[in-house]
């Protein structure tokens, strides 16, 4: 016996029971983007690395240890992308969308890391994300998070999630505080973990976010991003928390809270949950003005977010928010003897051309009438359609409630349509 191939490790399939949550999340996050007028860009999976390595940054962990690389035949290096910021940019500049133009983009799909797989964390993982390029204004920045706040109130999940927010100012004024907090760090490297002594020189903005205790308690002394800052940013920051307060969205601000991209300036942000333990952020972004000329571009100023809808249907299942997700069959037609097979399959045709919204499942495969029903109860459907003889040559059919106790119903076939119409 042949040996059986088992799939990539932290390469997950989506199985028939677990679709339906992943449609509605889908269907939720194209209302919601549709609901702003944005538009859907579809980029490849498989980029330049040169791309990643220009926008992402060559000392970043994405970069150093988890982009799937290879040579292609032609010897050009190629990667799965791992986000999908560089990718926008890079069609956007190719196919001339970004220049002197306002873009307010969206795309979903797959991305690619080779890290250690974990609950809510995979290889390879599905990302959602807006992309607005060509305003520079912070009340763009507050429309991106206010779609983003639609989002969890759409889910049901506003009061699980929190906005936490910073600025990292602009290059100049990242540029001192870069030193400065090297200096810092400098001075107590012996109490920084190996990550951090790690990135302390390639990049140490990536130090505030480490996770041990030790580091966190030495930062609450480091330098602060906001002595940083020029009037500009100030304003711009300002501005921000004054447009979220406005249209009352509650945030609170982290000065330690930093993006693990090179690209971004000026606003970064996350939402938060503590219901998922280790993994708790569900959404980031920020602003990156300078990618575009980074990748060839002219200057743009930009802003969006990422998230990964694994981790978004995990926050679901665990708040058990999964009960009212719909079955994938609303009708299941049976038939009882051979001679109604026929009738069966032209009534199923019937109730979809009637009722487009509806879902028919026909029953294929014979099997006695007590199987059928069976599987239509499997099917998750409201309702069995029972295809007879007898009924048949009075022109009914009978309707068979699954997910109740309401007795069966005789109707005529010519108002079998009018009759579903009412109960699905």
């Amino acid at each position: 016996m042949a040996k059986q191939i088992q799939a990539i490790r932290g390469m997950n399939d989506i199985l028939p029971t677990q679709s339906p949550l992943w449609q509605k999340l889908e269907g939720v996050l194209r209302d919601c983007v549709a609901a702003y007028g944005y538009s859907e860009i579809r980029t490849p999976i498989v980029e330049s690395t040169d791309l990643f390595k220009r926008s992402i940054g060559e000392v970043t962990d994405i970069v150093e240890k988890e982009m799937y690389t290879f040579e292609d035949r032609n010897g050009d290096s190629l990667t799965l992308r791992p986000e999908g910021t560089a990718s926008t940019v890079r069609a956007g500049n190719e196919h001339g969308l970004l220049y002197n133009q306002e873009q307010r983009l969206w795309y979903m799909g797959p991305m690619f890391r080779h890290e250690r797989p974990q609950k809510g964390r995979y290889r390879q993982f599905h990302q959602f994300g807006v992309e607005v390029y060509g305003i520079g204004s912070a009340d763009i920045d507050a429309e991106v998070l206010m779609l983003s706040a639609r989002l969890w109130e759409k889910l049901g999940i506003s009061e699980q999630v929190t906005l936490e927010l910073n600025t990292l100012g602009d290059s100049n004024e990242r540029a001192d505080y870069r030193q400065a907090l090297v200096t810092f760090l400098e001075q107590h490297k012996d109490k920084l973990d190996e990550d951090s002594q790690r990135r302390m020189y390639t990049n140490p903005l990536r130090v505030l976010d480490s996770k041990d205790p030790q580091v966190q308690a030495l930062l609450a002394d480091a330098p602060a991003m906001m002595d940083y800052l020029g009037d500009e940013s100030r304003a711009h920051f300002s501005r921000l928390c004054e447009l979220l307060e406005a249209v009352g969205i509650q945030y609170r601000v982290n000065p330690r809270l930093v993006r693990g991209l090179d690209y971004y300036n000026r606003t970064v942000f996350e939402w938060v949950t503590d219901s998922l333990g280790a993994q708790g952020t569900v959404l980031a972004g920020g602003r990156y003005d300078g990618l575009v000329g980074q990748l060839g571009g002219k200057d743009t100023p930009a802003v969006g977010f990422a998230m990964g809808l694994e981790r978004i249907v995990l926050l679901l299942e665990t708040l058990e928010l999964t009960k009212d997700i719909p079955a994938a069959v609303d009708v299941y037609v049976t038939t009882m003897g051979s001679d109604c097979e026929v009738e069966a399959l032209r009534i199923a045709q019937e109730l979809r051309n009637a009722l487009p919204g509806a879902r028919i499942m026909s029953h294929c495969g014979g099997g006695n009438f007590k199987k059928q029903i069976k599987r239509a109860d499997k099917s998750g459907a409201a309702f069995a359609l029972i295809v007879g003889e007898s009924e048949l040559a009075q022109g009914q059919v009978a309707v068979k409630p699954l997910r109740n106790d309401n007795e069966q119903q005789l109707v005529a076939r010519e108002a079998l349509a009018d009759y579903l119409k009412n109960l699905i």
